[in-house]
C-alpha cells in the first residue's frame, strides 16, 4: 500500500502526461514526478505548462537557502492566478509561446528542449525591461511579471515563508521602533 491518494496518483499521471506531451527533457519529467503533487492544470496547455516548469526554475533555482520554485508549488500558484486574472492571460499565453518561437530561431529547439546555457541566454534578452531593446520589449514586460508572479508564488509558499522567517501575528509588548542599522540602510531616520 502506498501513502499517495487517489487524487494524489492521479495528479501525478497528469503531471507526467503533461511533461510527455509537452516533449521534456527526462530531468523535467523526474522532477515534476518526484515532487509528487497532485495537480493538474486548468488555465495552461500541457506545452505551456512545462515551459511554466523550467522558466519558473530558471527564475527560483535550488540554493543552499531552499528548493526551488516548482518545489515551492509555483507552477500551480501560477495556473491558479491566471485561471482567475482576466487582465494578463494573453501576455502570459504570447510570452510563453514566444520563448519557443525565439528558442527555435536561435537553437532550434523549443525552449523546454533547449540546454540551460541556451535558456539562460534567452532570459538575459528580456531579464531587464529598462535595458530590452525595443524588439524584446513585450517579451521583457512578460518576463517581468512572470518574475513577480514566481516570487509572490514562492514567498507565500510554506518553503518561502520558512525563508523570511515569517513568525505570524505574535505579540510584541513593547515597540522601539526599527533597529538602528536597519534605518541607516534605508537612509531615514527618526526625527
Amino acid at each position: 500500500m502506498t501513502d499517495l491518494s487517489r487524487r494524489d496518483m492521479l495528479g501525478l499521471l497528469g503531471v507526467a502526461l503533461a511533461a510527455g506531451a509537452a516533449g521534456c527533457r527526462a530531468d523535467t519529467i523526474r522532477k515534476a514526478a518526484d515532487r509528487a503533487s497532485p495537480y493538474v492544470p486548468t488555465f495552461f496547455t500541457n506545452e505551456e505548462y512545462a515551459t511554466v516548469f523550467v522558466l519558473a526554475d530558471l527564475t527560483l533555482p535550488a540554493d543552499d537557502r531552499g528548493p526551488s520554485a516548482t518545489e515551492a508549488g509555483v507552477p500551480e500558484f501560477l495556473d491558479f492566478v491566471m485561471s482567475e486574472e482576466m487582465d494578463n492571460r494573453e501576455r502570459m499565453r504570447t510570452g510563453l509561446a514566444w520563448l519557443d518561437v525565439e528558442s527555435q530561431k536561435r537553437f532550434t529547439s523549443s525552449f523546454v528542449d533547449a540546454s540551460e546555457h541556451d535558456q539562460k541566454l534567452i532570459l538575459d534578452d528580456i531579464a531587464w525591461p529598462e535595458r530590452a531593446g525595443e524588439a524584446f520589449k513585450e517579451p521583457a514586460a512578460f518576463f517581468n511579471e512572470f518574475r513577480n508572479l514566481t516570487a509572490t508564488g514562492y514567498w507565500t509558499s510554506k518553503v518561502g515563508v520558512e525563508d523570511i522567517k515569517y513568525i505570524g501575528n505574535t505579540f510584541v509588548p513593547v515597540w522601539d521602533g526599527c533597529p538602528e542599522p536597519q534605518l541607516k540602510k534605508l537612509g531615514v531616520s527618526y526625527t
